[in-house]
């Protein structure tokens, strides 16, 4: 299964019986904005998937795992099978900037579940190629998603800290949230010592749509064949430096889950700011 699919295979492939189509859009600013706009306008067929309610598990009090813990195995597939989505179904995730719906992407692959694409470009792309938006919401009859999850495509804070000197750390982040200087969500700025930098917004160009895989790979040349952990602040937009280097080819990379906002919930784990050398 090819991680992306275009705007044009979606119009053209719309009402085949195993396709579902996931709405993931959302705003950490407006945690209601996701919704509202779904339920004004989608792609037809499509459900909505909320990125905290049905893509994360609860927020502890002490912070730790996280703002978006990964769910329970079992209670995210009871949540899409219940939403229609099954063993059978291949799925297409979409948002309208490129940063949620490779959540659901690799949430489904971490459950075992590997016929499932992100649309590429989002619901922008899906209009400019002629296709038509609705209100209408559908009724997927109930489904059964099998889980067997992929437990090792996981790394604690503990595993992190225990890293291997051939192992690089890269951080998801806009620069300046790495660098330390903004941190308009989390109480601490700054990122975990030893991490790189590659932004996940910058794997994609002007129109929304990924850059070419040889692009992505020089993104990350020095991560090329090394062992390799994803973080960004809670598990989401690390999501989408795992898909862009899907795209590229470069398998085998790792997820932090927990991410800076779990880092950052023992006060005991070390912070760096600035570039690192």
């Amino acid at each position: 299964m090819q991680p992306l699919v275009s705007a044009g295979w979606l119009l053209e492939h719309l009402n085949d019986p195993d396709l579902r189509i996931a709405d993931v859009r959302f705003s950490l600013a407006d945690p209601l904005a996701g919704r509202m706009a779904y339920l004004e306008a989608h792609i037809p067929g499509a459900l909505y998937l909320d990125l905290e309610t049905d893509l994360s598990g609860p927020v502890r009090e002490d912070r730790k795992g996280g703002r978006h813990p990964l769910p329970d195995p079992q209670v995210l597939a009871a949540t899409l099978s219940e939403a229609g989505i099954g063993d059978e179904h291949l799925v297409v995730a979409y948002d309208e900037n490129g940063m949620f719906a490779p959540r659901l992407w690799w949430l489904l692959r971490w459950l075992g579940h590997e016929r499932v694409a992100v649309l590429d470009g989002g619901i922008k792309a899906f209009v400019e190629v002629g296709g038509t938006l609705t209100a209408e919401r559908p009724r997927h009859p109930r489904a059964t998603l099998t889980p067997r999850p992929r437990m090792d495509w996981v790394k604690s804070a503990e595993e992190v800290a225990a890293r291997g000197p051939g192992t690089v750390l890269i951080d998801s982040r806009a620069p300046e949230r790495y660098r330390g200087e903004l941190e308009p969500i989390d109480p601490v700025a700054g990122h975990i010592p030893g991490a790189i930098n590659r932004n996940w917004a910058d794997n994609l160009g002007p129109d929304g749509k990924f850059i070419s895989p040889q692009a992505i790979r020089e993104r990350f040349a020095e991560a090329l064949d090394r062992e390799l952990i994803l973080y960004c602040g809670s598990g989401v937009s690390a999501a989408a430096n795992l898909l862009a280097l899907e795209v590229a080819g470069i398998k085998g990379a790792k997820l932090y889950a927990g991410s800076w906002s779990d880092w950052v919930s023992d006060p005991s784990r070390p912070v760096a700011t600035g570039e690192e050398a």
